[in-house]
């Protein structure tokens, strides 16, 4: 049997929990997963419920430790990624008083219009903190919770019960904290509250202001390859021993970069989901003038400048659904239709936009649209919407000095090969695909094998991770968007205040 030592990677995602087992040579050699549901019960509401995520990351941890067990693979030790934006309030027990705020969550959609409109304000703090003034901000979900009105678990209307609520922590700090009783952060995950000073890395004072809450509320802030022991009561659930290094990890962006290999300057990750983001590294914070990208910590002194865009693969969903097809056969339709849609144009924001408008009132709309137009080219028009979306997020981290020059691409949604060619074309470069490299999961491990010396750098951490294979940009289709391109900024500035 091996006796190859292996980190296990616990990424907590929106909807599950998967955990990944790697050694040093960033291979991958199992996974466990558990799943909880995502609460959408009310008009804006995106919630988890803390402690059935606990749960889940426990049993998904036992089951891969167990699996360690079984093939004889020593486990080195634990490391967490997250996804990012999530709020949960505690009360003096430490056990959730609210439900867990998912980055989904628009319901602080007034708080900040509110902050946006005040001149000054959203970019000042946006500067500050590298997190834009939008609903998935924790920044801004605090502002609501404790400004009043907000009526949910532990929160009364008029503001935050305080006989309840004591301290506010990221979701994963919560599972952290549960796992080896100290109540800590890192400056990844952090860094996308809106709350953490990208120059100082710490608590961004004018923010909490903004927040309402004061600093002592909110958990210690440490290095993403900061490393605490493994407490005994979960070590005894799960199977491992008491005391194993538990690597804070980060945020699930950051850490996709390092899991696709996406760490080199120039070198950007880009991700395709039901939404999707791109992202690339470089060794200095900071947005672009205009405000369209956020800047995230990785670790190591390494920054993830980008953004993320609210609508990936969900058009193609919701135009299976529109039209009542198969989406796969929709989207085979959609790849016979030559590239600009027969003059159809489509701005795709069916769920508001992030990156780069970060506007969550923006609303979709078909232009150029005719009697001959059927759903391929509906269709067709708004996976072109997305693609352009993600290029001008390329065009806005160029904007910031940092250079593109590759993209390493994954997600579900290149399992369509009109995403992957559409995508290509619309940043007129190849993609290089890593399908099977486990993401922020494996991000997770790797920066668990820098933290415990066995990896030298994150750069060669990176230049561990394998491609699948490519995709080539069409010329006559990069020619086509590109030309089209500058539309979508004229046309969602003319539109942006379209409410039907």
């Amino acid at each position: 049997m091996s006796s190859v030592p292996v980190v296990l990677g616990v990424d907590l995602g929106t909807t599950a929990t998967k955990v990944v087992a790697a050694g040093t040579d960033a291979r991958v050699l199992h996974t466990s997963e558990r799943g909880y549901p995502l609460r959408t019960d009310e008009p804006g509401e995106a919630t988890q419920d803390a402690a059935e995520v606990l749960e889940a990351a426990i049993g998904a941890l036992a089951e891969c430790a167990a699996w360690a067990r079984e093939q004889g693979h020593e486990v080195a030790g634990l490391s967490f990624s997250s996804a990012m934006h999530t709020l949960v309030g505690l009360d003096s027990r430490g056990e959730p008083a609210t439900p867990a705020f998912n980055w989904a969550d628009t319901r602080a959609a007034e708080v900040a219009a509110r902050l946006r409109a005040e001149p000054g304000t959203a970019s000042a703090l946006h500067r500050a903190t590298g997190t834009p003034v939008h609903t998935q901000s924790v920044m801004v979900k605090l502002a609501w919770l404790t400004s009043g009105g907000a009526e949910i678990g532990g929160v009364e209307s008029g503001g935050v019960d305080s006989g309840r609520v004591e301290r506010w922590c990221a979701l994963k700090d919560y599972v952290v904290t549960a796992f080896t009783g100290e109540f800590v952060t890192e400056h990844s995950l952090s860094s996308g509250s809106g709350m953490q000073d990208m120059r100082t890395l710490r608590w961004h004072e004018p923010a909490l202001e903004v927040a309402g809450i004061r600093a002592e509320q909110l958990p210690e802030l440490r290095e993403p390859t900061a490393i605490v022991p493994l407490g005994t009561r979960v070590a005894e659930t799960v199977g491992l021993p008491a005391g194993l290094p538990v690597v804070l990890g980060g945020g699930d962006g950051p850490l996709a970069n390092l899991g696709v290999g996406a760490v080199a300057p120039g070198v950007a990750a880009l991700s395709l989901g039901t939404s999707g983001a791109l992202r690339v590294t470089r060794d200095e914070p900071g947005v672009d003038a205009r405000c369209r990208t956020f800047s995230y910590a990785l670790a190591d002194g390494l920054w993830v400048i980008g953004g993320a865009v609210s609508n990936g693969g969900v058009v193609g969903q919701w135009a299976a659904e529109a039209f009542g097809v198969d989406v796969a056969d929709l989207l085979d339709e959609a790849a016979a239709v030559p590239a600009g849609a027969d003059g159809l144009m489509a701005l795709p924001y069916l769920l508001g936009e992030r990156a780069p408008w970060w506007e969550p009132g923006l609303t979709g709309a078909l232009l150029g649209l005719r009697r001959s137009h059927g759903r391929a080219e509906m269709t067709r028009a708004v996976i072109e919407g997305v693609a352009q979306q993600l290029a001008l997020v390329r065009d806005a981290v160029i904007d910031t000095g940092a250079e593109v020059r590759a993209v390493r691409a994954t997600g579900g949604g290149f399992r369509s090969r009109v995403w992957a060619e559409t995508i290509a074309s619309a940043l007129n470069m190849d993609l290089d695909l890593a399908e099977g490299s486990g993401g922020s999961g494996l991000g997770a491990v790797l920066l668990a094998w820098r933290a415990l010396g066995e990896i030298d750098s994150l750069a060669h951490a990176a230049e561990l991770v394998t491609i699948d294979s490519r995709a080539t940009p069409d010329p006559a289709a990069a020619d086509v968007l590109a030309r089209r391109r500058p539309l979508v900024d004229q046309l969602h500035q003319t539109l942006r205040d379209l409410h039907l």
